[in-house]
């Protein structure tokens, strides 16, 4: 499929050293695969931008980044050699993008990796052979760095390849060692290309080192061979490894003769659509081409991390997502761009790379529209932000401060959702710096006021297993066909680590050669059931799978369970069979689903369970009553239609020519497992499912909802839970008639009469009460008096709710004409306050919302409004008639210095 599909022996064509290829960015990918894949390599699609299985990673930001466990010697590789083009996206550069012609956050990185097979001797020469054979780079122009003391590499790169010793340059640990902590780590190396002069700084020492475009890599090779241990040191490994990244833009940007990447095949069919949206040519104003830069690099991140399934939110990924996104807005506001743009962008980032990644046409609709919807609700942040910001730089620059308070940061950002980052942006073309230590103070004020309101609960309490503990071993999984079978215990984990056997009582985990147990994965629950060995009994709480071993999380009842012990695993059928029933229904689901909202509709997370199901789905809006419905007609015209469910696998690229539906942040091997209902459904799947689609029984949805910005999810029940909830629900039905002396068929008119009856009731209420309250007001103004020809009113009202206030002022100033009035209300142990001025005296100078903020002031209380109405509240009612024999004071005050 896509790039790598058609890829072999002669795809491409040799160069003459010196004579540089003009390659499109698509045949350098298939030339640097097609190299690899004749020496031998596993040629693999791009992972997601969604670390599989790692919480430790926010986002894909190396090549490297999906074969961290075969690295770590976790998981066992499916071929030791391996080359792939990598979908990157790396946010530490993200302030110098648009400012320089390299730097992006959403790269394409060309790799070949070896785990534990070829090394240093192998690896050299291949990346020098490509560079200069194949792609042409004139060996004159090439440099070469080194660690400090890796002899090794420079006697390859001088005696073998043949790199004049002056031209391979050794650097230091802080650029050409690579080390993520403890674990895997090794020595660099790195190809640059001296573009010449032109490209430079100019500077006398100007060489790799320089940040200026002269001299930019196009290879690193990263020398995989010690271990760094808890205490700093370093050991050699048994097994050393390599892995290699050439970055797509970079490379293409010097094979296609172009000044920066931004002038390449792959991006600057954006550049140019930036251009038509703005009416601003690219290369005319540095601004503007800034501007341009930025918008192109952002929407290939965003395109792609909206097809990988990431949603804007305000953390983790979502907030990588929305923050490039909000940051392409703003620069079309620097373009003069004032409508929604960014979906048009976006479809040209598509057409781009759709013959690389067809995913991106298949969810082109979803992509769009997740776009499209975040640009418009960010568009009234903007103006509204914007236009704050602006106020108070204006404010700044009057007063000749250059700093902006961390406080005044915090309420754009917490108060009006305007990112601080943004804030930053527009203070730094302005001069301003902001006060960052306050503004990171208040952030984490709110961050402790928030923690202190939550209950924090453990996951798995102390009994977790560290991966390194399990490396190398593993379980195979026959669950597939076995729901009992015997096994040998591999090894034994309590809190404290590694043990030889778990004791009656004991918690803890146990890994199995071989295991009937599915672990959780893909969304289905771990299975559960009974491991019983010579000794004793162990019951399984839950299986969940750890590297290439699946850990079985047990609690021994009887006797012992020792390491090396010949046990029959037995898992709950009952239980499995419920999780079957449910997780066909779910692939039932998302085919109706597809049907009645579109194709569009993919697969963002899901649960499995014995007792129900969830689905999250890709949609704009939450399905209505009507769509549901059909729906869920769909799904039960297909369970009762008894469909075949078939199973089988395939390779990857075969599944995707069937149409194969694969799901978000899914990663897959080369061979893959097919779940097939008839013509109905087609999806990757690893997990357990029925034979026959009728098995499912009755299919229920019982809820739908929002998780997020075009993230939608539906609930549903199948088989027993099903008719469970439908029985409960005739229940409800026949006990709410039986009430309401009617039957369960004419229920519903019978509410509807009574609720007929209670609006007729509440607006006989309603009118008795404004009876009522018309004639309190002939008995409160009787307490009108009059100070210097105004009228003042000051009473307590006793009982009426701040809104009757209103209703009851109102009949008042029809009645006095002009004056001022000040009402006090006790109810529910609280004081309530309501000033009013008609509008002859608010001309004059005369403020409701003063005299009651001064009146609720003497009750302990606040408040304010217009200067014809005003409200205020106080706790203390105790002070209410203390507080109204000061309004009248108060008004008296007012009035006195208006008529002087």
């Amino acid at each position: 499929m896509g790039w790598f599909s058609g890829i072999g022996r002669g795809s491409y064509m040799d160069a003459v050293p010196g004579r540089l290829q003009p390659l499109s960015g698509s045949e350098l990918r298939r030339k640097f695969l097609g190299f690899f894949r004749d020496r031998g390599h596993l040629i693999l699609p791009s992972a997601s931008l969604i670390p599989h299985g790692d919480p430790t990673l926010l986002l894909t930001g190396a090549g490297m980044v999906p074969f961290k466990p075969y690295f770590l010697g976790t998981e066992t590789p499916p071929s030791t050699r391996i080359s792939t083009c990598q979908r990157c996206l790396r946010t530490a550069d993200i302030d110098n993008v648009g400012k320089t012609a390299r730097h992006c956050t959403f790269f394409e990185m060309l790799g070949n990796f070896s785990f534990g097979d070829y090394f240093k001797k192998e690896a050299i020469p291949w990346a020098w052979e490509f560079v200069t054979s194949h792609l042409g780079f004139d060996p004159e122009d090439l440099w070469v760095t080194i660690y400090l003391d890796d002899d090794e590499a420079f006697e390859i790169w001088n005696k073998a390849v043949g790199v004049p010793a002056g031209r391979i340059v050794r650097l230091g640990k802080e650029t050409n060692f690579w080390e993520i902590g403890v674990g895997p780590c090794g020595p660099c190396s790195e190809i640059y290309v001296d573009r010449g002069p032109e490209y430079g700084c100019g500077r006398p020492g100007c060489g790799v080192e320089c940040d200026c475009d002269r001299f930019m890599e196009v290879w690193n090779l990263v020398f995989i061979q010690f271990r760094k241990d808890e205490a700093g040191e370093y050991h050699l490994l048994d097994k050393k490894s390599i892995d290699t990244g050439m970055g797509l833009e970079r490379a293409s940007a010097i094979l296609q003769g172009v000044r920066s990447v931004f002038e390449t095949d792959l991006l600057q069919p954006v550049v140019a659509a930036i251009s038509r949206a703005s009416g601003k040519a690219y290369g005319e104003r540095e601004e503007w081409d800034r501007s341009i830069r930025v918008i192109t690099d952002h929407m290939r991140g965003v395109t792609f991390l909206v097809s990988d399934g990431v949603s804007p939110s305000n953390e983790g990924r979502g907030y990588v997502l929305r923050r490039l996104l909000r940051r392409s807005v703003r620069h079309g506001r620097l373009l003069g761009i004032e409508r929604p743009f960014l979906s048009e962008i976006s479809w040209a980032v598509i057409d781009v790379m759709k013959d690389a990644y067809p995913e991106l046409t298949e969810r082109s609709d979803y992509i769009l529209k997740t776009i499209n919807a975040e640009e418009s609700r960010f568009v009234e942040t903007l103006e509204q932000g914007t236009g704050m910001l602006d106020s108070i730089l204006g404010k700044l620059r009057q007063q000749g401060v250059k700093v902006l308070s961390g406080a005044d940061a915090f309420r754009l950002y917490d108060t009006y959702g305007f990112p601080y980052e943004l804030t930053e942006e527009i203070c730094q073309e302005a001069g301003v710096s902001i006060d960052h230590e306050e503004f990171l103070r208040l952030m984490n004020d709110q961050r402790e006021r928030a923690r202190a309101a939550r209950q924090v609960a453990g996951y798995l309490g102390d009994a977790t297993v560290d991966a390194e503990k399990l490396a190398g071993m593993a379980s195979h999984f026959i669950g597939y066909g076995y729901l009992r079978a015997e096994a040998g215990v591999t090894a034994a984990f309590t809190g404290a680590g590694p043990v030889g056997e778990l004791r009656e009582g004991e918690t803890g985990q146990l890994v199995l050669d071989r295991t009937p147990f599915y672990p959780e994965a893909g969304g289905q629950v771990g299975d559960t059931g009974i491991i019983e060995g010579p000794s004793g009994k162990a019951r399984v709480s839950d299986t969940r799978r750890l590297g290439e071993a699946i850990l079985h999380e047990v609690k021994v009842e009887e006797g012992s369970i020792a390491v090396g012990d010949t046990v029959t695993a037995s898992v709950d059928e009952k239980r499995r069979l419920a999780i079957a029933r449910n997780h066909t229904a779910t692939h039932l689901l998302h085919a109706a689903l597809r049907r009645v909202l579109g194709h569009h509709v993919f697969q963002s997370g899901s649960l499995v369970a014995p007792d129900r199901l969830r689905f999250d789905f890709s949609n704009p809006e939450t399905p209505g009553r009507e769509e549901l419905a059909r729906v869920e007609d769909l799904v039960n015209d297909m369970v009762m239609a008894d469909l075949p469910v078939e199973v089988f696998e395939t390779s990857l690229e075969e599944a995707r020519k069937m149409g194969a539906i694969a799901l978000f942040g899914e990663k897959y091997g080369e061979r893959v497992r097919v779940v097939r209902i008839q013509d109905k459904s087609l999806e990757l799947c690893g997990g357990t499912h029925l034979a026959r689609t009728g098995q499912v029984g009755l299919f229920k949805i019982v809820g739908a909802g929002s998780v997020a910005a075009g993230i939608k999810r539906v609930e549903a029940l199948t088989g027993n839970q099903a008719i469970t909830y439908v029985r409960d629900l005739e229940t409800s039905l026949m006990d709410a008639a039986a009430r309401l002396k009617t039957t369960r068929e004419q229920l519903a008119d019978r509410i509807d009469l009574l609720l007929s009856r209670e609006r007729d009731l509440e607006r006989e209420l309603s009118s008795m009460k404004d009876q009522a309250l018309a004639r309190r007001v002939d008995d409160v103004l009787r307490r009108v008096e009059e100070y210097q020809g105004v009228k003042i009113l000051v009473s307590e009202v006793e009982g009426l709710s701040p809104e009757e206030l209103r209703g009851f002022s109102d009949l008042i100033k029809a009645k006095i004409g002009s004056g001022v009035l000040v009402l006090g209300s006790r109810v529910n142990g609280r004081a309530s306050f309501l000033a009013a001025v008609t509008r002859d005296l608010t001309t004059r100078g005369l403020n409701a919302g003063e005299i009651v903020r001064e009146t609720a002031r003497v009750a302990g209380g606040g408040g304010g409004g217009r200067p014809e109405i005003a409200e205020a509240g106080a706790r203390d009612a105790g002070r209410l008639g203390a507080a109204l024999d000061a309004a009248r004071e108060i008004i008296r005050a007012r009035v006195g210095r208006l008529l002087q």
